[in-house]
């Protein structure tokens, strides 16, 4: 007889308390600072006021350049000079606004060039920072995915306040985070979902709840030479169990009902992250409305659903293999992650000590989604969206922007 989940799952976690302890890392990134939620606010130029003193006084940093750190780090807003659309009662205010939603260890700076193609066209457009985030990662020890749905439902009401329709956007755990909020709120007018992280390809992904418990870090090793500062390079177990907890929420509710307003969606067929073939499968079923697009990158035969726009990923001319998990975000002209750009992620999965080397000290790499492999190529991780132009001109299709 083939033992139940529930027997694996004890044994597991019995294994793990007697065996699985850690002793503690000395270094800050993972001893907490002590940061807690900023929630007493009444706008949003409060809400920036309290995060900025709340990530001054408990970043770690790791660059010299403190205000660059801060800055991609901080929640945002941005206001379009002449609103295409403005609203009826107030000419002066834009009459859409959107509410863009990071992902697990990101930063509001996912969104600084998704923010700036949206303003473009007329929407008030703002960001927000999820607890836990942009300090250090042992702060992620203590997040709770309630706080950080309880932050995306007073910043829409902020947002309702100044414009009349709203919109939200999501990253990742950040796409969940925002359907969550759509799926009980019938004002919201539409969802721009970037790698939303419906389901998992962690099989064992339901265990981290209770692993958090017993062992709350996955890996310690000490960071050398670190200076990513947009995002964490490492992760408690608390905080993919929050990220879990959002992704059963999510997949619970979407077997319960359908959702029925403009819905724009992007995929890759390689994330490995995410299991994007059964979350495509949820799109053409579970969202409804005639005007939704999926925009899938792959190299698999193109896609016949008309709603679904399919796009090659491979892209020899830039050596890129394929489109990785968070590569659909940026511009190739990112300063930061672009064609360009001052950041190349070398830590890809797959590469021994000496590939990695070999990339961080400025060998000629390929581009590819984590632990992608090919004969004879280092790979770093793709970190932007050589068709980055095709997916705002897809997504102002079903938005009629």
């Amino acid at each position: 007889m083939k033992p139940s989940k529930t027997i694996i799952l004890s044994a597991t976690v019995a294994a793990l308390a007697l065996f699985g302890c850690q002793s503690t890392v000395d270094h800050p990134l993972y001893q907490s600072s002590g940061s807690q939620p900023v929630n007493g606010y009444h706008s949003f130029d409060e809400y920036l006021s309290q995060t900025q003193r709340q990530l001054s006084q408990h970043r770690y940093y790791l660059t010299e350049n403190k205000q660059q750190e801060l800055k991609a780090n901080m929640p945002f807003e941005l206001r379009p000079q002449s609103s295409k659309e403005q609203a009826a009662d107030n000419p002066a205010s834009p009459r859409k606004g959107i509410l863009l939603i990071h992902g697990l260890g990101d930063s509001p700076y996912s969104f600084v060039d998704i923010s700036q193609s949206l303003v473009e066209n007329g929407f008030l457009v703002r960001t927000v920072l999820l607890d836990g985030h942009g300090t250090r990662p042992a702060d992620m020890m203590n997040a709770d995915h309630d706080q950080w749905q309880k932050l995306v439902d007073k910043q829409v009401a902020l947002l309702e306040e100044e414009v009349e329709e709203v919109y939200l956007g999501g990253f990742s755990t950040g796409g969940n985070l925002a359907y969550l909020h759509a799926a009980d709120n019938p004002d919201i007018a539409g969802l721009m979902l970037f790698s939303p992280g419906f389901q998992s390809n962690e099989p064992m992904a339901f265990m981290t709840p209770l692993l958090s418990s017993v062992r709350p870090w996955l890996r310690t090793n000490i960071p050398n030479g670190e200076t990513n500062y947009t995002r964490y390079s490492n992760m408690p177990t608390n905080g993919f169990a929050q990220y879990y907890h959002t992704s059963k929420a999510t997949m619970e509710d979407l077997e319960k009902r359908q959702f029925d307003r403009p819905t724009f969606m992007v995929l890759t067929e390689h994330d490995s992250v995410l299991d994007t073939k059964a979350i495509k499968d949820i799109f053409q079923t579970r969202f409804t409305h005639p005007d939704n697009k999926l925009m899938w990158y792959g190299t698999s035969p193109k896609l016949d659903q008309d709603n679904v726009v399919f796009v090659n990923s491979r892209v020899p001319e830039l050596r890129v293999s394929n489109m990785s998990h968070m590569g659909v975000l940026y511009s190739p002209k990112n300063p930061y992650y672009g064609i360009n750009g001052s950041e190349t992620i070398c830590r890809n999965g797959q590469e021994s000590q000496e590939a990695e080397d070999y990339c961080r000290t400025g060998g000629e790499v390929w581009y590819s989604a984590w632990d992608h492999r090919e004969p004879d190529k280092v790979h770093a991780r793709l970190t932007f969206n050589p068709y980055y132009d095709q997916m705002i001109d897809t997504l102002s299709e079903v938005f009629e922007l």
